[in-house]
């Protein structure tokens, strides 16, 4: 049995992210750990090391399951099935394996199925991951795009989660901009979830690169929604969390991202809008970085002295331009009745002759202006348009449905 086969067996045996699976791998490799499920004997050392961690595991259910699941696995049907569809099996050490992933210890994936044309691993060299509600608002939806196009247009790899709302605007902003896109799936690569997402998951194909630990075929379920998360976070530079409530998955992501030590960005939102409770809820608990941009972010997450975000600088007025006693002179100037220059003079505390020389220069510049009582600062109008009626009739956008509202697909893989 070859290092791919094994490891495909491995993930039709196991759950994504068990992690006792992975302590297993790491020491004995792929192959052995094939060996000894199915021998239903787990090396002793193993076992006796596994009964000294904080929360020890009933091993005897856990292989019980694993040899049940192992037995009905068909790994080269799989790599079959997954070649006919255009997709491929990236081991840990192949040039295109993401080494970032690492540092999730047993946690790391045995493997990670991906179809699409972009390499995954020099996509991910530079990368932000753009997380946020399905149900998202349209000041979401419309902040998440503006994050896609502005980091694929820097550069900057979007990695997601496909799904609706901050997600799928994400990654439909990064493919505006023509860069490349990650869709990390909590399902096969062939299984298209959301539905009405094959088109987007089509052009991520052609763009980016979609990813995931689940055999092919394997369905959706709540938890490899929130299993698959901590992918999100391990493969990008940092996190940024654009419209998240209370309970929400991307503060899932954002957990993980902290324990991976991160960066992590939040974007503020109206604070009458439950979407963006969870943002906030981050920012005050100084977990975040605040973000209003996708220079911000850059500046989070590159490198210092080349990704640094432009100062922000206060927009220039003409008062702004003169000099220091002129402005003396013209907040001595009144704003109803008048005043003469001597009374100016000394209110502003300068000598007749600079106040005169002021008075002159204000006046031809429309500051201020003569009247029978004397000099008094001219009034100031402002005209505004009128907006199109039809700004004010267009209705409000609808934020697309949240799946995790509805019980998640039928899942006949478990026992695979």
């Amino acid at each position: 049995m070859s290092e791919a086969e094994a490891r495909a067996a491995l993930m039709r045996a196991c759950d994504v992210g068990d992690v006792i699976m992975g302590r297993l791998v790491t020491r004995y490799g792929a192959r052995q750990a094939v060996e000894a499920i199915r021998s239903r004997a787990l090396p002793p050392e193993f076992v006796a090391e596994e009964a000294q961690q904080e929360r020890p595991q009933d091993l005897t259910a856990r292989l019980h399951a694993w040899y049940a699941r192992l037995a009905a696995a068909n790994p080269a049907a799989d790599l079959e099935a997954g070649m006919k569809s255009g997709a491929r099996l990236i081991l840990p050490g192949d040039p295109e394996w993401p080494t970032q992933l690492d540092q999730l210890g047993p946690s790391r994936p045995l493997a990670l199925w991906a179809h699409g044309d972009a390499d995954l691993r020099f996509s991910c060299l530079k990368s932000v991951a753009v997380v946020g509600a399905r149900a998202a608002t349209p000041y979401g939806s419309h902040t998440a795009a503006e994050f896609g196009v502005g980091l694929g247009e820097s550069g900057w790899t979007v990695v997601s989660g496909g799904a609706y709302g901050v997600d799928s605007a994400a990654h439909r902003g990064a493919l505006a901009s023509g860069s490349p896109t990650v869709a990390v799936l909590a399902c096969g690569v062939d299984v298209c979830y959301p539905s009405s997402h094959e088109t987007l998951f089509a052009a991520i194909r052609e763009q980016g690169v979609v990813i995931s630990e689940c055999p092919p075929g394997v369905h959706p379920t709540r938890a490899r929604f929130l299993i698959r998360n901590r992918l999100i976070a391990a493969l990008s530079r940092g996190t940024v969390v654009v419209e998240a409530a209370i309970r929400s998955g991307a503060l899932n992501t954002a957990a993980h991202a902290l324990s991976l030590n991160r960066h992590l960005g939040a974007v503020p939102g109206p604070i009458t809008s439950s979407m963006s409770a969870g943002c906030h809820r981050l920012l005050r608990e100084r977990k975040a970085v605040c973000i209003t941009s996708p220079e911000d972010m850059i500046d989070l997450v590159g490198v210092m002295g080349d990704d640094a975000a432009p100062h922000v600088r206060a927009p220039v007025v003409p008062r702004d331009r003169l000099n220091e006693p002129t402005k003396k002179v013209l907040d001595a100037v009144p704003t109803r009745g008048g005043a003469g220059p001597a009374s100016i003079a000394v209110a502003a505390g300068v000598t007749l002759d600079v106040a005169l020389s002021a008075l002159g220069g204000l006046a031809a510049a429309g500051y201020i202006e003569r009247t029978p009582r004397g000099w008094r600062l001219r009034k100031q109008t402002t005209s505004y348009r009128k907006a199109p009626d039809s700004a004010a009739l267009r209705p409000p956008l609808s934020p697309e449905p949240d799946p995790a509202d509805l019980p998640p697909p039928p899942d006949d893989d478990h026992l695979a």
